[in-house]
């Protein structure tokens, strides 16, 4: 997957704002249930939110975000209070539910 750019982030935040977290991580932190329930949220609607139950610190917070972006080949796309909202779009090209914005002005109003 290519890059995202500032607005494409800034558009898939919008679109993740009235969604609720699908994946909560707790004290343990990333398990491998975690990495699964994440993997499957993500297969299914490309765009999901996670909420950091356990960890407040921001350090903590971008390690774990880290983590999972590496695990799940997600992107970190906006870090709001202790929910971070992650994109990967869907392999199948026909199967997308998600078109990105190619430029700034189909961005919604920028």
């Amino acid at each position: 997957m290519t890059e995202l750019s500032g607005f494409q982030k800034k558009y898939l935040r919008g679109l993740a704002h009235g969604a609720k977290p699908v994946v909560h991580i707790g004290h343990q932190g990333v398990t491998d249930a975690v990495i699964r329930a994440a993997d499957d949220a993500l297969a299914t609607h490309e765009l999901i939110k996670v909420k950091f139950v356990d960890f407040k610190e921001k350090a903590q917070k971008r390690a774990i975000s880290g983590e999972l972006e590496a695990r799940t080949g997600a992107d970190l796309v906006g870090m709001i209070g202790h929910v971070g909202i992650f994109y990967r779009p869907q392999e199948d090209p026909e199967k997308r539910m998600i078109a990105l914005p190619e430029r700034r002005d189909q961005a919604g109003g920028e």
